[in-house]
């Protein structure tokens, strides 16, 4: 069995060398049109996809204002003022950490089964979203990559719907801590009982275990949390997970 994608391959014996090269030539003429076509007729699902992502007519989760605030708060307090690096922080935790995952493996949020070609065309769109979130200019030409060629002409426009979206974020009403933890109390009760929390908690001490001294180390020198002896009491769940030796 012979796979082909859009047009066909020509099926001829084997040419002379000479002749090899202008066969190639004339078939990618050919495929061309073809993908043009196509690209034509998903580029409203694109666009459609990536507005419904980065719009703020809906009220925006409140995790992620809290988040958002939270990185904007560190970059004050550690005098970070190059706007790139804020946007950095926010592509890196939420487009490319998350919504990448999704584009790219629907099936985490839907019982579809995806095939090969769906595959590729996942990965095409989420390549496109990628290089929409970056600041940084992709400069293409005729030898660059297809999946970075087709909407090259549309990341400049998407790049401004991303920019827009964090700033909008930020001019929306902060989120207290009182209304996180009540948002995070309500998930809780809802959805109680279809997690295992203790495997859920395990894999976050397994996560705080590689940064142990240094998270100990910070939360020492910080004055809400030596208030709140979160040190100490973090010190305690390592001793009772794994009977370390601490300094209680």
């Amino acid at each position: 069995m012979k796979l082909w994608h859009l047009v066909k391959s020509t099926e001829e014996p084997e040419l002379p060398k000479h002749r090899r090269g202008s066969l190639r030539e004339r078939e990618r003429a050919k495929a061309i049109p073809e993908i043009y076509l196509r690209l034509l007729s998903m580029k409203k699902f694109v666009d459609d996809l990536f507005q419904v992502i980065l719009s703020t007519n809906r009220p925006v989760p409140l995790a992620v204002k809290y988040f958002f605030d939270l990185l904007d708060e560190q970059a004050l307090n550690h005098g970070i003022t190059d706007p790139e690096t804020i946007h950095i922080w926010k592509t890196n935790s939420l487009p490319l950490r998350f919504w990448i995952n999704i584009i790219k493996n629907p099936q985490f949020v839907f019982d579809v089964q995806t095939s090969d070609n769906v595959d590729a065309v996942l990965l095409v769109i989420a390549q496109t979203f990628m290089d929409s979130c970056t600041l940084a200019d992709h400069k293409l030409g005729r030898d660059s990559p297809i999946n970075k060629l087709l909407y090259a002409r549309d990341i400049p426009r998407y790049k401004q719907m991303v920019e827009r979206y964090y700033a909008d974020i930020r001019q929306t009403i902060s989120a207290s801590d009182q209304e996180m933890n009540s948002a995070l109390a309500e998930l809780s009760r809802n959805y109680s009982g279809e997690l295992n929390s203790l495997v859920a908690l395990h894999e976050l001490y397994k996560y705080i275990n590689k940064y142990y001294d240094q998270i100990i180390t910070a939360l020492e020198e910080d004055p809400i949390a030596q208030k709140m002896q979160l040190g100490y009491r973090l010190q305690q769940i390592a001793a009772a997970v794994e009977n370390k030796v601490t300094d209680l």
